[in-house]
């Protein structure tokens, strides 16, 4: 079968969830077990992988679906906890003292504090932190999940602790023996010297596209849920939102450079949210009071954006007000517990990673080689942040004084918004494990992320570094994983930049790069976000506004790519990246052009 064939082959899954989900706007839950069925006939079929091999892959996929399942009822709990005890009401209050702009509230809540727990923990966990959060200060549910979204970008290739880099990248590039001679080719005697100086290109990248993350990600919550349904109120923040993007990014670059992988994101973030916070409080660059934004009132808005955890008669549980007025600290302590942990577990000179992923039968559930496969499923509970999650919501009710009553009804809450949820992330995850696993058919062809890889390389050649990123994206997007892209691809990035004569280095880092914006738009980020606040069946709405932001991303990182392997001042990557550059800037000026004259 030729190479192009078995391209548009592999393409079917995808394109089967771009129908269904995207296009006709079918919810997770009816979407997915069709292009689950579609994964699974091409491996059975075609590549002719064995059916216990299918099954296999299709068991550890419900077991992945679980571990995520665990961690997004650890989410909708604390979240629950916190409107139980009323802190959530004194954190809307809190905010409300440093801006009552809906714009800024996204920006600090979703680039600032969201980089920061990226870095801490990754694997989505910013979603299930950050998209309540700005639903309990009163963002429409789906506003949440597509600036949380968004924001899945410029810190994934340095989440959890650089976990894509360190586990993704090595793993990918150290399958070959080869590329240990190489490295010491380019003066790194040491392997981790050398991750280091690709995770420096993919900062650098990634500061360049993440400049304008924060003011894309005004703009397309003022289009799709202002009350003028507008991009020009988003741009009328340019300033705050570029300090914002500058605030996180300079530090990103300058850590990433003396550092390494580990802490980009994590000190990117907290660096910028120190820096944001204190300037906002001071009123710099923040909009004037007669200038504030804000979303319409509640009952004017679409059914579809709302997803609040419903009671039993489907309407939304009411928030209870407050016994007495509750402290900032005492309100933010759990969000402050949660941070904490999350660095202190995952902070390699703390030293408890040993004990929280120990091979004890007792810290870790395995299931090695599933139905005679090659295929191993694992659960590590006290590793996984929805035990943290837990942890914390009942350390909650200690720190806020609760009563029994309150906790149990925000236990029934969130076991009642978790239910739909699972429906979509049992076949989401299966469909993507079919896919990842579909190598060592009798067929003798290459797995089929590989297979689609391939056909586009044949058909890109020199141009290949424009595609490099989409490729990376497309891997997150059906994996759900940067980490997971990168395993898959670096080495066959690293070969095609080889073969067009470019430094494959660099091609390597727009596979990094490439592989954090596909989770912008990744099926089980989405379902998994979505879960949190109780918005389920509309992650193909979701989907549908954040492909001009991965669209953004994959085409301006992939162009800077492209210019820096082809050398020179002028040539066809600069021109795009120029272009684009000349388009936010046109948007700006006109927007803020347009803009009614205060008071």
């Amino acid at each position: 079968m030729g190479i192009g064939l078995l391209a548009l082959l592999s393409l079917l899954p995808i394109v089967s969830v771009a129908v269904f989900l995207v296009l006709l706007r079918w919810p997770a839950s009816r979407a997915m077990p069709i292009a689950y069925g579609v994964a699974f006939i091409l491996a059975w079929l075609v590549w002719r992988v064995p059916l216990t091999q299918i099954l296999a892959a299709s068991v550890n996929g419900l077991i992945i679906a679980t571990t995520l399942i665990f961690i997004i009822f650890g989410a909708i709990l604390l979240l629950n906890t916190l409107r139980q005890s009323g802190a959530m009401h004194a954190i809307r209050e809190g905010f409300a003292d440093i801006s009552t702009d809906r714009r800024v509230q996204v920006i600090i809540i979703a680039w600032l504090f969201g980089s920061f727990i990226e870095g801490s923990a990754g694997f989505g966990t910013p979603a299930a932190v950050a998209v309540p959060l700005m639903v309990g200060l009163g963002f429409p549910a789906m506003a949440a999940v597509v600036a949380g979204m968004i924001i899945q970008s410029t810190p994934v290739s340095f989440g959890a602790m650089g976990t894509p880099i360190l586990v993704g990248i090595n793993t990918g590039l150290s399958a070959d023996p080869a590329m240990a001679a190489y490295a010491l080719e380019r003066g790194f005697a040491e392997w981790d010297d050398f991750l280091a100086f690709v995770a420096t290109k993919v900062a650098i990248l990634h500061a360049l596209a993440g400049t304008f993350v924060p003011l894309l990600v005004t703009a397309v919550m003022t289009r799709f849920f202002g009350p003028e349904r507008s991009f020009a109120a988003g741009f009328r923040v340019w300033k705050f939102a570029l300090f914002a993007a500058l605030a996180m990014t300079v530090p990103y670059v300058a850590v990433a450079a003396f550092f390494g992988p580990e802490f980009p994101s994590m000190f990117g973030g907290l660096i910028g949210l120190a820096i944001v916070v204190s300037a906002a409080r001071k009123g710099f660059l923040v909009p004037r009071d007669e200038d504030t934004w804000d979303f319409a009132e509640r009952s004017q808005w679409e059914e579809e954006w709302t997803g609040a955890p419903l009671g039993r008669g489907g309407e939304a549980e009411p928030e209870p007000e407050p016994d007495q007025r509750m402290g900032l600290l005492k309100a933010w302590s759990p969000y402050l517990f949660v941070a904490g942990l999350l660095v202190l577990t995952r902070l390699p000179q703390v030293g408890l990673e040993p004990f929280l992923r120990a091979a004890h039968p007792f810290v870790t559930w395995t299931w090695p080689g599933i139905f005679g496969s090659d295929i191993n499923a694992s659960f590590q509970p006290l590793w996984s942040p929805g035990t943290i999650f837990i942890i914390v919501s009942l350390l909650t009710v200690l720190l806020h004084g609760m009563r029994p009553a309150a906790y149990r009804a925000a236990l029934g809450s969130s076991l009642r918004t978790l239910l739909p949820a699972s429906a979509a992330l049992v076949f989401t995850v299966p469909m993507v494990q079919v896919f990842i696993n579909s190598s060592g058919g009798a067929a003798g062809f290459a797995q089929m992320p590989i297979a689609l890889a391939e056909g586009v390389a044949n058909v890109a050649g020199a141009a290949w570094p424009f595609f490099s990123t989409f490729i990376g994206g497309l891997g997150a997007f059906v994996a759900g994983s940067n980490t997971v892209s990168n395993m898959m691809f670096s080495l066959f990035q690293f070969g095609v930049g080889e073969r067009i004569l470019a430094d494959p280095t660099w091609i390597v880092a727009l596979q990094a790069v490439g592989g954090a914006s596909g989770n912008i738009i990744c099926v089980h980020n989405v379902v998994a976000a979505s879960a949190v606040v109780g918005l389920v069946g509309r992650e193909g709405a979701v989907i549908r506004k954040t492909l001009l932001p991965f669209f953004y991303y994959a085409l301006v990182t992939g162009s800077l790519g492209y210019g820096i392997v082809t050398g020179g001042i002028f040539n066809l990557g600069y021109a795009v990246v120029a272009m684009v550059a000349a388009l936010m800037i046109y948007l700006i000026a006109r927007y803020n052009r347009a803009a009614p004259a205060p008071g």
